[in-house]
């Protein structure tokens, strides 16, 4: 039940941020003035207590990726990519580093490479589902 309820959280922030990625990409000036008034500070907001909990301890250790057998040196890849969206992002250009590949593999790029296809959306792209979980290892009840 935990596993299901897990996929319903995830889908519902997935399926946000694509409502609020849609919203900046389409809507006219004033929707996103409403918008970015009301949405901004829980974005900031959600950031914060996310790098809250991967503040490093008194041994300079992530205490939300470290476990028992390894510990995680800070800055750990949270704050790697908080550093690179919020901080870098806005002074360097636009480029998906391999981080972010790794993060938002989920994502295909718009522009096809020279010489191929695009390749086919997936269902995920098609549908504002996201399936976290690898179908080649989902298991069905």
């Amino acid at each position: 039940m935990d596993q299901v309820l897990g996929q319903v959280l995830r889908n519902a922030v997935w399926e946000r941020l694509d409502m609020l990625t849609d919203l900046a990409n389409r809507a006219d000036a004033q929707s996103l003035v409403s918008v970015a008034r009301s949405e901004l500070p829980r974005l900031t907001e959600a950031w914060r207590a996310m790098l809250k909990m991967h503040e490093p301890d008194e041994r300079g250790d992530c205490p939300t990726c470290s476990t028992r057998w390894h510990r995680c040196k800070a800055p750990c890849s949270v704050w790697q990519v908080a550093h690179e969206h919020l901080v870098a992002g806005g002074l360097a250009p636009q480029q998906q580093s391999s981080a972010d590949s790794r993060l938002q593999g989920r994502r295909t790029s718009p522009v096809p490479a020279q010489g191929r296809p695009a390749p086919a959306p997936t269902a995920a792209e098609t549908t504002g589902r996201h399936a976290l979980v690898n179908p080649r290892r989902a298991v069905t009840a």
